[in-house]
Parts: C-alpha cells; sequence; structure tokens
C-alpha cells in the first residue's frame, strides 16, 4: 500500500476519482476528492467527494440511497489519479441511469468490445424480439426442454474434450456450454448478476475457510 502523502493533488486541492463498477468493470463515473473526503472515503468504506459546483463535501447516495461500497482505491502511476472500485446500492448517474457515460459521440465499424453483459443483451433480444433464421430465438421458441437437452450435450462436449486433454477444443465447447447456459437463464429469468452474487458470497466462505485453516 502507498503513503497517501505520494498522492499529488491539484492546485484547487483536488484529485480525480474514476468510480468503476466491481462486478461488470463498467465505468460508473469522474468525480473528485479533496484530502478530507477521501480520507473519508476510506474510514467509512463508501464513496465521499468534493463537489465543485456546490464547494462542499457530498457523499453518494446520502439522499437517493445509492451508496458505493468501496472496495478498493488505486493511484496511476504518476499519483496524480485514482481509480475507485466499488459494489453499488443503485445507479450511479442522477439521471437514474446506471452509468454517468451514457451518451454515445463515436462508435468504430470494425473495432468491436466484447462483453458477457452485451452478449446476454443481445440473446435477450432474440428472446423478446424473434428473429427468422436466428438459432437463439428457435431454441428459445422450442422451450425449457429443448434447452436443457443442449445444455446436457454440451456439458457432455466438454468432458470429452477435457478428458482427452485438448486445449482448443475444451476451450471451443466451454464456449458452446456457456452460450447454452445463459440461455437457460434467461428462459429461467436468471441475470447475470445473480451468477455474480452467488459466486462473490463463495469467495468470502471460501476466504474464511482458508483463514480458518490457517490458524
Amino acid at each position: 500500500m502507498i503513503d497517501m502523502e505520494k498522492l499529488k493533488f491539484d492546485e484547487k486541492g483536488l484529485i480525480p476519482a474514476i468510480v468503476v463498477d466491481g462486478k461488470s468493470g463498467q465505468v460508473l463515473t469522474l468525480a473528485y476528492m479533496n484530502r478530507e473526503s477521501l480520507e473519508i472515503s476510506i474510514k467509512e468504506e463508501r464513496t465521499c467527494f468534493w463537489s465543485r459546483s456546490r464547494q462542499e463535501l457530498w457523499r453518494k447516495g446520502e439522499t437517493s440511497g445509492a451508496v458505493q461500497h468501496i472496495i478498493d482505491i488505486t493511484a496511476d502511476c504518476d499519483y496524480d489519479a485514482l481509480v475507485v472500485r466499488v459494489n453499488k446500492d443503485g445507479p450511479a448517474c442522477h439521471t437514474g441511469a446506471e452509468s454517468c457515460f451514457h451518451n454515445p459521440l463515436w462508435e468504430s465499424e470494425e473495432n468491436h468490445a466484447f462483453s458477457l453483459d452485451s452478449l446476454m443483451e443481445m440473446l435477450e433480444g432474440r428472446k423478446t424480439n424473434p428473429k427468422e433464421g436466428s438459432y437463439t430465438s428457435y431454441l428459445f421458441e422450442k422451450g425449457l426442454d429443448k434447452i436443457l437437452k443442449k445444455v446436457g450435450e454440451e456439458s457432455t462436449e466438454v468432458i470429452i474434450a477435457g478428458k482427452a486433454e485438448d486445449k482448443a477444443e475444451t476451450i471451443y465447447e466451454i464456449g458452446d456450454l456457456a452460450y447454452h447456459v445463459m440461455v437457460l437463464m434467461l428462459e429461467l429469468g436468471i441475470t447475470l448478476e445473480d451468477v455474480r452474487n452467488e459466486l462473490a458470497s463463495r469467495h468470502v466462505i471460501d476466504k474464511k475457510v482458508k483463514q480458518e485453516k490457517m490458524t
């Protein structure tokens, strides 16, 4: 851990803080902290900023309830900017949007970003607005039994590839299995957030078990 004295606040005593969703990795907002608000943030483990417009401290979620619980804070290589990872209780933006960054300016036609969230969004679109010739829409049309059958088949393919110690084939089959599991999730109304929360709770339990074994 670095000494806070290494941080470089600007001439107004502020340092930019980029707040990131600790679960999805989405950038939520860019705010500013002074030394006092940073100390409060660390002490309370929730974001506290300095409002440049109101010239006062403000704790995120103080009135809205959308508190941001801090996971960790990291300084950049020059010690003049911070990244704050959080678990949030609600939207980051005052407009009600999950992130303050929701106004597209430009998008490349050749370079594309991939995320499980964007894939899930696309699959959900195939469910709510079926597309002719779409395999995903076909699965939703056939229903739960068909989806479960495909999950079972793909699970078997993963086992076969893994047993053969074929890394490339195993990766390919895991991709197929993950896709069909996500289709199943949508069919049952399960979100990625549900799974993230479940895995997070298991991580905490596993950490406690390891600590107990060490003691």
